[in-house]
């Protein structure tokens, strides 16, 4: 089972996501779905970019742990820079 710790982010849109990406090595993620609320999370970078290159991060169910609270999310998709080794912003679907 994979578990990944986040944080839940206030700011949305493009310059906060920006700032995430650039100042604070964050990517910013986003989990929505099953008729619930949407969630809007920063994870760090360097963590997921590891885990996202073993083949079972796209297949297996994830454990999200953001402040005190779990959620089973399934990755849907998954936006790379176009020649950097960088992600860029993830879509998780609730389980």
């Amino acid at each position: 089972m994979i578990i990944i710790y986040g944080e839940q982010r206030i700011k949305i849109g493009k310059s906060a996501s920006r700032k995430l990406r650039n100042v604070n090595n964050k990517i910013p993620s986003v989990v929505y779905g099953l008729n619930k609320p949407t969630l809007y999370i920063s994870l760090d970078h360097d963590k997921v970019f590891h885990l996202q290159n073993d083949k079972n991060f796209y297949k297996n169910i994830i454990t999200l742990k953001i402040s005190d609270q779990q959620y089973l999310v399934s990755v849907h998709a998954v936006q790379r820079h176009c020649f950097k080794q960088r992600l860029l912003h993830i879509d998780f679907l609730y389980k």
